[in-house]
């Protein structure tokens, strides 16, 4: 069963992940974004990293996730139908992409990889350590760069707003 559940959150993600870099719309693929933020979010719940699971989505898709929305709904030529979609160089990203998938391939499918794991024995305190660590050396960090986010939305705001008059 957990095996089968990877297999479509595996496919849910990365399907999702393609069309992020595919969709035409700006808008629609920062929607594909958030399902695929969700979708790795579901592969470190099958990894037993339920922490991590709850701070991607709490961090990637509800702050991330609105800024870039915001973002896209705050600028102008994002929404012009009109514009143009892509630029002269698609083609030679294309190909250092399949260049840099078939690389990626060649070395997965060469390295011997170990499949059966004993679970790494947990400290019981594991959590409280975490929480612990990132309220005591690690307060300041995070809320230097919440106010900052803040900033830089109001900001976002202000120059919206001032093009609007």
């Amino acid at each position: 069963m957990q095996q089968l559940m990877f297999i479509v959150i595996s496919a849910v993600t990365l399907i999702s992940a393609a069309l992020v870099v595919t969709t035409r719309s700006l808008f629609r693929s920062a929607l594909w974004l958030i399902l695929t933020f969700f979708g790795i979010a579901g592969l470190f719940i099958l990894l037993h990293a339920e922490f991590l699971a709850i701070a991607q989505i709490l961090i990637y898709v509800g702050a991330i996730s609105t800024l870039i929305i915001f973002a896209i709904m705050l600028s102008r030529g994002v929404m012009d139908p009109n514009a143009r979609r892509f630029n002269d160089q698609w083609g030679l990203v294309a190909g250092f992409a399949a260049v840099f998938f078939v690389l990626l391939t060649a070395i997965m499918t060469r390295v011997p990889w170990q499949t059966t794991m004993a679970p790494a024995p947990m400290a019981a305190e594991a959590i409280q350590l975490l929480g612990r660590e990132l309220v005591t050396p690690y307060a300041i960090p995070f809320e230097v760069a919440s106010v900052l986010l803040v900033v830089a939305m109001i900001g976002a705001i202000i120059v919206a707003r001032e093009r609007e008059s």
